[in-house]
Formats: structure tokens, sequence, C-alpha cells
């Protein structure tokens, strides 16, 4: 039977950091689940494309919507053997909603692999599940990290890299999304052979 990834989005989450990891993960051969508070199987997610274009922060275009693929009211953690938390404007929003935050804290306790992108350790944050662990995120999250007591490890100049600390899985922006959704297949206990 296949590992079933839960992911965790909401209108505007960034389109690059939902889309490529959903469908990597697809290909690695999980079951993967998207959904978003208030919407059902079948709705939509608006996304917004982040691109880093030599301005004092990220510029922001509409993307794509995004098909949800299961309803967020039957998520059950106990189903689950990892959560993915993409970013964009998503996390600052659904972090408001309780059962998200249940979700996030029900992984955390049962110390299941949880990866987050960008803005989604915003989520982390919330859910007080950073405190005493290294992690990464956009720059702009800093502040809240380490508010929250997470150990900041500030990601390299191309946020093509990754931290890892214990069950935890961080990265910057959607350039690191090889070295993300590698550690996050490792966590979740699955090797991918080369031959």
């Amino acid at each position: 039977m296949a590992k079933r990834i839960l992911i965790l989005a909401g209108d505007f989450v960034e389109d690059y950091e939902l889309m490529v990891p959903y469908q990597m993960l697809v290909m690695c051969g999980f079951q993967v689940d998207v959904v978003c508070p208030d919407k059902k199987s079948g709705q939509t997610v608006a996304t917004a494309i982040h691109d880093f274009e030599g301005d004092q922060t990220y510029s922001e275009k509409r993307g794509h919507n995004f098909l949800l693929n299961y309803d967020f009211d039957k998520v059950n953690t106990a189903d689950y053997d990892g959560l993915y938390v993409p970013g964009g404007r998503a996390p600052e929003y659904i972090r408001l909603n309780s059962r998200v935050i249940e979700i996030v804290q029900e992984f955390e306790k049962a110390k299941k692999p949880i990866a987050a992108i960008c803005h989604g350790p915003q989520l982390l944050v919330a859910a007080d599940v950073v405190r005493g662990k290294k992690c990464t995120a956009y720059p702009a999250v800093m502040p809240d990290i380490k508010l929250a007591g997470g150990i900041w490890q500030a990601s390299n100049a191309t946020f093509t890299d990754s931290v890892v600390d214990g069950n935890l899985a961080t990265s910057a922006a959607w350039p690191a999304h090889p070295a993300l959704i590698g550690e996050f297949i490792k966590l979740l206990g699955v090797e991918i052979k080369h031959v």
C-alpha cells in the first residue's frame, strides 16, 4: 500500500510550491491528498506565482486553479504518513482555522514527517511545533520562527537547500524543491534508487 501524504492548501498558495511537490510525490508512488479548509474535493484553490526579479522581495502574479482531491472535513491524521505545507499567502490565513492547527500538532505529536517551504512554516509557528528545532523559511518569516523559539538557519543565496531537524524538513523557496522533497522522502522511510 502506498504511503499517504496530506497537503494543506488555501487560496493563493504559491503555484510551484503546490503543483511541483504534488506532482513529484505522485510520480514517486505516494497517495497525495490536497485539502483546503471549508472546501471539498472537486473544488479549486487559486494559486499565485512568486518570483525573484531583483526587487526587495518576491513579485506575485496570478497562477492557476488547483483541483482539490479530498475533503478537508474528512481528514484523519492517523490515516497519513506525512504532512506537506506549501507557501504563498495561504499559510498566513489558514493558520486561523483551529482544525488546521490541530492537524499540524497531531502530525508533530506522532513524530510523522513534516515538510514546509517558504511561508509554510507560518503554520508550524502557529501550531507551536518549531520550538527548539532548526528550520528555515522565506527570510521574511525569520522573526516569527525566532519568536516561537525555533533555531533559525539561513538558506543559501540561491534558496536551493533544505534544513532537517528530526521529523521536520524546511526550505526557503521553490528553487529548493529537489532538496526538500528528497529529504521529505527520506523522512518517510522511502529510498529512491538510481539505476
